[in-house]
């Protein structure tokens, strides 16, 4: 398995960040602050779209920590304007299909055309759930105040129905029917937003 620091050798190593070799000095503070702030936005979209790709747990984490400094190595060529995340898809599909290649003997992994088929249908799916969240955004972004901050409200961890209702001046069964309604409202919501994407 290609260590962090087998992707120094490959990509360089120029003080505080992994530059590609023969790139230019750039403003690392700059660019570093930038990274991170887009990297961590979309960490878990690309964690999740590397484990679809991998089994274990272990080598996913392995295979992130190659991930992020390959991106980092490359950010340089990383234009304004362009989606990080499809750009972020794009290095982790590779560096999936370079350990499938290293590890094939070493234990039972995926054929790199079934990954490859995997990898499109992962993308293609996170597209989805991307234009999803978007309209989601939308949709919140319609309510009052107060019903964007209880529909919030009941859908985090630890949040009790009883104190929501509460909150809400209902009893539990006329806030449970509120609730209902709400996520219904929301769901069609959601869809005619999509639907509206789509023929836009």
């Amino acid at each position: 398995m290609r260590s962090i620091d087998s992707q120094r050798e490959r990509y360089g190593d120029e003080g505080t960040g992994f530059l590609v070799a023969d790139s230019p000095v750039r403003e690392v503070s700059k660019d570093h602050d930038r990274f991170l702030r887009l990297f961590t936005i979309n960490e878990s979209a690309v964690r999740a779209y590397v484990r679809r790709l991998v089994q274990l747990r272990s080598d996913v984490d392995d295979l992130m920590q190659n991930v992020a400094v390959v991106l980092w190595s490359k950010f340089d060529q990383f234009q304004d304007g362009r989606d990080f995340r499809a750009w972020a898809f794009g290095i982790a599909r590779f560096e999936v299909l370079a350990w499938v290649r290293d590890h094939s003997r070493d234990r039972r992994v995926l054929a790199s055309d079934v990954l490859e088929l995997i990898a499109d249908e992962s993308q293609e799916r996170e597209r989805e759930l991307s234009r999803q969240r978007s309209a989601l955004e939308c949709c919140l972004g319609k309510l009052r105040g107060d019903q964007k901050e209880l529909l919030l409200y009941v859908h985090q961890p630890g949040s009790s129905m009883l104190e929501a209702a509460a909150q809400s001046g209902r009893t539990n069964a006329g806030f449970a029917q509120w609730l209902y309604r709400m996520r219904q409202s929301l769901l069609d919501c959601v869809r005619r937003e999509v639907s509206r994407e789509a023929c836009s």
